[in-house]
């Protein structure tokens, strides 16, 4: 049988779901700087190694999308396990990057398959999700991060196609990496409170 709860009890309900939301967006900051790392080091490392006439030099970009996989996945897990909790912004936001990734994927197989260069692309799908995310969270930057994705997503499809990896990595810079340290600092500051 059911029992009333107390105003107090009721008030306790309320506190651990608010403790919860905020413990669970302090591990987000994590996903933008590895992801953004390794994606900002894959657009420099394309880009000199094209120049230097080294037809391979794609390779990198599947390279570090197995490693981010990997390092998201190990830490995804454990910080389950840690937490314990998965709160429906979790479930939201886990889905959305789920089905970003997706859509990225074969949108790269297919842009490859015809002969076009995915980097504007990506760039302009990647604002979706990112300001998305900045928008669930109420965390301005990763709008911002988002909109700029897509502002230079648009601009590096006008570029000479030899440049298109170093700005892809300034995209990814200043749509991932910036954001992804101002949210850590936020993130660290909510952990003292």
């Amino acid at each position: 049988m059911d029992q009333e709860m107390t105003p107090a009890q009721s008030m306790e309900v309320i506190h651990r779901m608010i403790v919860e939301a905020k413990q669970s967006a302090q591990r987000s900051n994590y996903y933008f700087l590895l992801w953004g790392m390794l994606f900002a080091l894959a657009g420099l490392v394309d880009h000199v190694l094209h120049q230097q006439g080294i037809t391979l030099h794609w390779l990198v970009w599947p390279a570090m999308g197995i490693i981010g996989t990997v390092g998201s996945s190990v830490h995804g897990a454990r910080e389950g396990r840690r937490q314990g909790v998965m709160t429906m912004m979790d479930r939201v936001q886990m889905w959305l990057w789920i089905a970003f990734t997706v859509v990225l994927v074969l949108m790269i197989v297919l842009l490859v398959a015809k002969g076009l260069d995915p980097n504007p692309f990506v760039l302009v799908l990647t604002g979706m999700p990112t300001f998305i995310t900045g928008m669930l969270m109420r965390f301005r930057p990763l709008m911002i991060g988002g909109l700029l994705f897509w502002v230079i997503g648009l601009t590096s499809a006008f570029v000479l196609p030899g440049y298109s990896s170093l700005i892809f990595s300034a995209g990814i810079v200043v749509g991932y990496i910036i954001p992804g340290l101002m949210l850590k600092r936020h993130e660290d500051g909510l952990r003292t409170t």
